[in-house]
């Protein structure tokens, strides 16, 4: 899929390294044809180091050699890394931005004519490459390239394609929801030394349930009410449990959390 295939990744930030050590334990490409360019000179001489990976100093560079440049700065400066490399981007290589809030229709306008572009929205697992990324293609993108983005975020985790109109909602589903998790995680750690228990106890019975849990619901299929009823038997110790988190209205609030990171990463699209 990535025969002789050169991958640039303009910014070498976490996000950036875990794409690079997913393609690479992969066995995707080799090292020597993964080019790594970042203003942090800290930054690139560890990406050398751990990874073997080719450091370019300029992104002019990236973007000629490379058949699929990877944008992985911050989403403000995203359009001024793409000024830089318009020029050279003669031979239509295909651009991927991981830059939450930047829409296809803006990347697309800012890049040479014909040039093909994804826009990907992965999340902080894919550091432990545990990743949940969508992405959405542009007008020129061939399947041949949507295969190979599709396979980069795999080497990560799970990769969907996705229509650009859902990205926002996206983001604040799977691209936000970490946080939401992470703290629902802490609370549960939280009411274990409440009870007594140590807190190192506490956070491996939590880590594990909350694995187990979502094992379980990955294999089965299953709703995830059908799994939470058969934790709940009838007037026991579950159910008296839940009705102080409904009572408490833990559903609302997380149905509410999620609209309100989309309609900002909406709104961020719009005023950048």
């Amino acid at each position: 899929m990535f025969e002789q295939v050169h991958i640039g990744f303009i910014g070498g930030g976490n996000m950036g390294e875990a794409l690079i050590r997913g393609l690479l334990k992969a066995r995707l490409v080799p090292p020597e044809r993964v080019h790594v360019c970042d203003v942090s000179k800290s930054r690139t001489a560890h990406l050398a180091a751990a990874y073997g990976v080719s450091i370019l100093e300029d992104e002019a560079r990236i973007a000629s050699s490379c058949g699929i440049v990877v944008i992985a700065v911050k989403p403000q400066n995203v359009f001024q890394v793409l000024e830089r490399i318009r020029d050279h981007l003669a031979h239509r290589p295909l651009i991927v931005s991981i830059a939450a809030g930047v829409s296809l229709s803006s990347l697309v306008e800012a890049l040479p004519a014909e040039t093909p572009a994804v826009r990907a929205m992965p999340n902080t697992p894919a550091l432990v490459l545990q990743g949940a990324s969508a992405l959405a293609r542009g007008p020129c993108v061939a399947d041949r390239q949507m295969a190979q983005a599709l396979a980069l975020f795999k080497a990560v985790g799970i990769a969907l394609e996705v229509e650009e109109q859902w990205m926002d909602a996206v983001t604040g589903l799977s691209g936000s929801g970490p946080a939401y998790i992470l703290l629902v995680l802490e609370s549960l750690v939280d009411g274990g030394v409440l009870m007594g228990l140590p807190r190192a106890i506490a956070r491996d019975l939590v880590v594990q349930t909350a694995l187990g849990t979502a094992a379980m619901l990955r294999e089965t299929g299953k709703h995830p009410a059908e799994l939470k009823d058969l934790v709940t038997s009838p007037g026991g110790t579950t159910i008296h449990g839940l009705q102080v988190l409904e009572d408490s209205g833990i559903r609302g609030g997380i149905m509410t959390a999620v609209q309100a990171a989309a309609l900002r990463s909406r709104q961020l699209g719009k005023n950048p």
